[in-house]
Parts: structure tokens; C-alpha cells; sequence
């Protein structure tokens, strides 16, 4: 090229047709011009591959990017949870020195005033701080609205909450634990904090959850707002937050001085024994019944057993709750654990579905096999509705998945996709049983699948145009499955006739129209058929043969039969043609119209004239003639009757036509020369 640079093409003034005509203005001839353009397309190629080879790379350069970064961040995590255990070490250190510093110890002459008036500093300064680093706290959230104040620090830290499902993060959070609230502000991107959450430490529960796979350090925090799951950086930092949330729980027991609550079944009696004396009923308080300890984590353990996929045990689990619940409700707290489990039941089913819409293979039997588990739990969870129209969709994806395979291949896509849909019945009668809901979604289902299959069959093998004996074949190959189907149940073969009958009688329209006009069209020379070779004469006899015409009375001498070439020509297309619509004479509602078209091309044959200015024999036209009507007349009714297995009834009308070819003519008499010489 006389200018590869890519200046030229990042130019203001660049057009491509000045360009492109530049570059050929000094090629003569058309060989020179395909030289260029091969060169340009090189050109083009190299640089393609060139860019895709700088897509890649920069590619991989961001996913390397993507990883230092995400370690950095993680890096920058654990060094701003040192750098507060260290803040928080150092004031601790600090407040100790300040009491123990020697300095700060009176002598004994003024240890006597001094010593009232250091418990006074102490309480002073600890205020001080205190509402010192509360101000620090208040200042740093950003959207908190709340008060601070006589509130004192316990702990504070960062941890990741996770999805109480699928146990995947969600944020990164800031919580804050007073001595009777915890608040819980989030991390934004440029480190600041912005407030979520205030609960009072009386509401919060705190539940230690065991390490799973993929899970470890993590609490679960129950809120009035349901519960929250937060994941510690290590083990040693899970057991300070527990240790810290039950010094504020029990702060908060010990101001109210509340009896602590004991196990399944055990009554607390809030009356001292020092009122044994002064014992009222009005005095008295109602007993608290509390749940047995497994139905109280049954939760989190059933959020456990869902994140780790053990569907079955969670199932029994819930099961199991729901069994106890129904039975016994008159325990503390039972509404709010009925609806969690409710909740959780719901999120099962959902989880289910998905997975359930999530095994779509481009293999049927796969997806079914790996669609049976969820399929059978939701079935036993009364979901078997929901559960059915996820089964459906996945097997129309690998149905049509298969569809697009098999006429890439030049596959059967008829036994196919009949067998694949035997599959599905089976499949879901096995799944479902007799389920009104589901067996309505499945005839709809099938309906919708045959719809589809149909327009696809007219798209690619029944267009316009095509010739009848490959639609006859088509159409074979549909019916003969549909009949299968019909054997175990399914009565598909009906639904499919309707929907293929529109186009298959247009098809018979036009072939009609074009079998005729063809026959009308041949110009005969009314002339003894001669096949030059004795091995043609074989085929054309054993041919003819086969379809049930006998021509060997006909032949004479070596290569020549006493017909027509038309003749012999129409009776073997006559007779393909005649099991062609034989077969879809096989369907009732297209009958009538196959007939009509035998019968037709049978006629437009008989009537061939021959011309009246040229010398031809008319015993000979007559013989033809005569030849249909023995001959390829009843082979023809009987192939038809034979092969669609009804009677003919507007065949056998065209016998009446023997009584228009006449008597031949009788041929003139003929002087024998006879001689004495014998």
C-alpha cells in the first residue's frame, strides 16, 4: 500500500473512497485490482488479529489489576482493624498509667484530703473521655440523628454482613456496642461511615454459628428487623464481639434485675421468697414457657443446611418444625418463630426453583436427570404447580436445542423430537401423577411444542415447491411416531393433522398443477419405445415390475417395447406418484384430494391426441390407450388402496373411459405373394 501509517486514516480530512481509489488508480486490468485487494484484505486480517491480540492482553491486565486491587483493599481491611485494636490498647494503657503513674500518689501529709477528692477526679475524667470519644462517634456517622450521651463504649469494629441465605457479602460494616445499644453504620468507598441501624441491647440476641465451607468467624445477630449475619476477620475477634455483646446483655439484666430464663418447659417465678409471707394472686405474674432448644436454632440451622444444598434435610427439618408447631404453639415467642420458619420454607421453595431453572443441559435426558431432585421436593412441598412450569421450560430449551442439532446434521428431526417428548410425558406422569393443575400445564405444554415443531417442519421440508414424493416421506416419518405415542396415550397424531393439513393441501395443489401442465405439455411421436440396450430393457421391466405392470408381452425384438416412450415414462411417474398421495390419503381429511389428483393426471394422459396431419398408426395410439386402462389403471387402485389402507372410490370411475377409445381400426387387407417354389 503507498501509505500504511495510520496517520492517514485518523486524519480530518480521511474519506475511504478517495482513499480506496488511490490505491487502485495505478492498477491496469483486473489482475492488478485483485493483487490490491488481496493485499488490503492482509492487511485487514493482520490487523485484526492485532487488535484482538491488544483486546486480550489488556484483558488479562485488568483482571490482574482487578485481583492486586481486591488483595489490597483486603490488605488496607485487616490494617484498619489493627490500627483500632492498637488505638483502643494504647487508651487502655493510658487510663492505667494515670492511676498507677507515682506522681500522681499524695504524700501522707496530703494523702488525708486528697483521698476524698480522687475518686471525684477519676469519675470527672472518665466522664470526660467518655463523652469525648461519643462526640467522636457521633461526629463520624454520617445520617445518625440520635443522642449519645451517659452511653459508654463496650467495643467497636469492622466486620462483612452476609446474605442470611446464600451466606455471599453484602457490605462492609462499622458496628458500634454500648452498654444498652448497638449501631451499625456502613462502609462507604470513601471510608466514612454512614448510619444504618440503633437497636436496643434488651431486643439483640446473639448466636454463635459453626464454620461451614465457605463460611467461617461469622455471628448471627437476631434484631427486632429479623435476623443479621456478620463475619468476624478471626476467631480471636468472633470471641470478643460474643464475650462483649453478653457483658452488655447482662449490664442490661443486672439494672432490671430480671430472673434469668431457663429451659423447655420451665417456669420462672418472678416472686422472691421473701414475699412468701405477703403472697397474693394480684401480686403473682404469669409463667413464661420457652421452646425446646432445637426448635430455637432450627433457623440458622436450616439457612445452613440450605447454603450448604442438603435440600432433603432441610426439608425434614422444616417438616419436623412445622409438625411441633402445629401441635404446640403456647410457648414464648412462638408467632415470631412460625413466621421465620414460613419465611424460610418460602426461601427454600424459591432456592428449588431455581435450581430447578437452572439445569437446562443441551442434552434431554440430562436436564431431566438433573431436574428429578428438585422436581421430587418440590412436589412434596405442595409447590408441584410452580415446580411443573419450570420443568416445562427447561425441556422446551432442550427440545428445540436438540431440533436445531438434528437438522444440522440432516438428522431425523421427527423421531427425534416425537421420542424426546415420549421422554417428558413419561417424566412428568412420573413426577406428577394424575394432578389436574399439572396435566392441564402439560397438554397446553405439548400443544405449544407441537405448534412450534409444525412451523418448523413447513419452514425447512415443506416449502413451497417440494416435490411430492418428499412430502409423502415427511409426512410418513411424523405420523408413524404419532401413532407410537397414541399406543402409550398420547394422542398427538389429530392435533398434528390439523396443523399440517393447511400446507399439505396447498402442496397437492400445486403438484397437481404442475403434473398435469407437464403432461399436457409432452409432444409423443406416437412411435415404438426403443431402449437401445438389453440391460435398460432389464431395468425398465423389473422396475415397472416391481410397482405391479407387466410389460414382457409387449417387448419385441432385442430393445423395443410396443409403447410409447411417454407411455412407459408416465406409468412408473403414475405410479410413484400414486403412493405418494396414497400416504396421505393415510390422514381421512386430505383423501379426497390425493384422488382427485391421480384421477386428473390419469385423464390428462388418457386424452393425449396425436397429431391428425402426421402418419401414425392408430391401432398402435389405441393400443396405448388401451394399455392404461388394463394395466397401470387397477395397479394404480390397488397400490393406492394398499398403501393408505382405504378403499378408492374415485378411481374405479375412470373405467368408464374404455368406452372412448373404440374399436381399432382394422388394418387393410394385404395381397400375399405366393410361389410355387416351396
Amino acid at each position: 500500500m503507498p501509505e500504511s501509517s495510520n496517520t492517514v486514516f485518523n486524519g480530518k480530512t480521511f474519506r475511504a473512497d478517495d482513499h480506496v481509489r488511490g490505491l487502485v488508480q495505478e492498477c491496469v486490468g483486473g489482475p492488478e485490482l485483485l493483487q490490491r485487494k488481496a493485499k488490503i484484505q492482509t492487511y485487514s486480517d493482520q490487523t485484526s488479529t492485532a487488535l484482538k491480540k491488544h483486546v486480550y492482553e489488556n484483558y488479562m491486565k485488568f483482571i490482574d489489576t482487578a485481583k492486586e486491587t481486591s488483595h489490597l483493599e483486603s490488605e488496607m481491611y485487616q490494617l484498619s482493624h489493627i490500627l483500632i485494636e492498637q488505638r483502643n490498647l494504647l487508651s487502655t494503657l493510658r487510663d492505667s498509667n494515670v492511676v498507677d503513674d507515682p506522681r500522681n500518689v499524695p504524700l501522707d501529709s496530703e494523702a488525708a484530703p486528697e483521698k476524698e477528692s480522687q475518686p471525684k477526679s477519676l469519675d470527672l475524667r472518665a466522664n470526660e473521655e467518655t463523652r469525648n470519644t461519643n462526640a467522636m462517634i457521633r461526629d463520624s456517622l454520617t445520617g445518625y440523628s440520635g443522642v449519645l450521651e451517659n452511653k459508654t463504649l463496650l467495643h467497636e469494629g469492622g466486620l462483612i454482613e452476609l446474605d442470611s441465605n446464600d451466606y455471599r457479602p453484602i457490605c462492609r460494616t462499622y458496628l458500634f456496642l454500648f452498654s444498652d445499644t448497638l449501631i451499625v453504620a456502613k462502609v462507604k468507598h470513601d471510608k466514612k461511615l454512614e448510619f444504618l441501624a440503633e437497636y436496643e441491647a434488651k431486643k439483640l440476641a446473639v448466636i454463635n454459628i459453626r464454620d461451614l465451607d465457605g463460611v467461617r468467624n461469622a455471628i448471627n445477630i437476631i434484631t427486632p428487623d429479623g435476623s443479621r449475619i456478620f463475619q468476624c476477620i478471626s476467631p480471636s475477634a468472633k470471641a470478643e464481639w460474643i464475650e462483649k455483646f453478653e457483658v452488655s446483655m447482662k449490664g442490661h439484666r443486672k439494672g432490671r434485675a430480671p430472673p434469668p430464663p431457663m429451659r423447655q418447659k420451665s417456669v420462672v417465678d418472678t416472686v422472691s421468697l421473701s414475699s412468701d409471707a405477703t403472697l397474693s394472686p394480684t401480686e403473682a405474674t404469669a409463667p413464661l414457657i420457652f421452646a425446646p432448644d432445637w426448635l430455637s436454632s432450627a433457623p440458622e440451622e436450616i439457612q445452613a443446611l440450605i447454603a450448604q444444598r442438603h435440600f432433603e434435610d432441610t426439608l425434614a427439618l422444616l417438616q419436623k418444625c412445622e409438625e411441633y408447631l402445629t401441635r404446640d404453639t403456647s410457648f414464648h415467642l412462638a408467632g415470631e418463630l412460625k413466621e421465620k420458619i414460613r419465611t424460610l420454607k418460602a426461601s427454600l421453595v424459591s432456592v428449588l426453583l431455581l435450581e430447578l431453572s437452572a439445569s437446562q443441559s443441551r442434552s434431554l435426558q440430562a436436564a431431566l436427570r438433573s431436574a428429578r431432585r428438585p422436581m421430587k421436593l418440590l412436589a412434596e412441598m405442595r409447590k408441584a404447580r410452580e415446580a411443573c412450569g419450570a420443568l416445562l421450560g427447561v425441556c422446551t430449551t432442550a427440545i428445540r436445542t436438540a431440533q436445531r442439532q438434528a437438522r444440522r446434521n440432516n438428522l431425523g428431526v421427527a423421531e427425534i423430537f416425537f421420542c424426546d417428548l415420549a421422554q417428558v410425558v413419561a417424566e412428568f406422569v412420573g413426577a406428577f401423577g394424575a394432578q389436574a393443575a399439572c396435566t392441564a400445564s402439560l397438554v397446553v405444554w405439548c400443544h405449544q411444542e407441537l405448534q412450534y415443531f409444525a412451523s418448523q417442519l413447513i419452514k425447512h421440508y415443506l416449502g413451497k415447491g417440494t416435490d411430492l414424493d418428499a412430502v409423502a416421506n415427511c409426512v410418513e416419518l411424523v405420523r408413524v411416531p404419532c401413532g407410537r405415542l397414541t399406543e402409550i396415550g398420547l394422542d398427538v397424531g389429530y392435533h398434528m393433522e390439523a396443523l399440517l393439513r393447511p400446507t399439505l393441501e396447498a402442496l397437492l395443489a400445486e403438484s397437481k398443477e404442475r403434473l398435469i401442465s407437464a403432461t399436457q405439455r409432452i409432444d409423443d411421436n406416437w412411435q415404438p419405445f426403443n431402449l437401445r440396450s438389453k440391460q435398460a430393457l432389464r431395468s425398465t421391466m423389473k422396475d415397472l415390475e416391481v410397482l405391479g405392470i407387466n410389460i414382457k408381452p409387449l417387448v419385441t425384438g432385442d430393445t423395443f417395447v410396443n409403447l410409447t416412450q411417454s407411455t412407459v415414462n408416465f406409468c412408473r411417474q403414475f405410479l410413484i406418484t400414486t403412493v405418494s398421495c396414497a400416504t396421505l390419503a393415510k390422514y381421512e381429511t386430505l383423501k379426497f384430494d390425493a384422488e382427485v389428483l391421480v384421477k386428473e393426471l390419469f385423464v390428462a394422459q388418457f386424452n393425449l391426441r396425436a397429431d391428425p396431419q402426421a402418419a401414425i398408426d392408430l391401432n398402435f395410439v389405441s393400443r396405448n390407450k388401451q394399455f392404461l386402462l388394463d394395466q397401470v389403471l387397477p395397479a394404480a387402485i390397488a397400490l393406492f388402496e394398499s398403501t393408505s389402507g382405504r378403499s378408492c372410490e374415485q378411481l374405479p370411475e375412470l373405467k368408464a373411459l374404455a368406452s372412448k377409445t373404440g374399436n381399432p381400426p382394422k388394418p387393410k387387407p394385404r395381397s400375399i405373394y405366393q410361389t410355387d417354389v416351396l
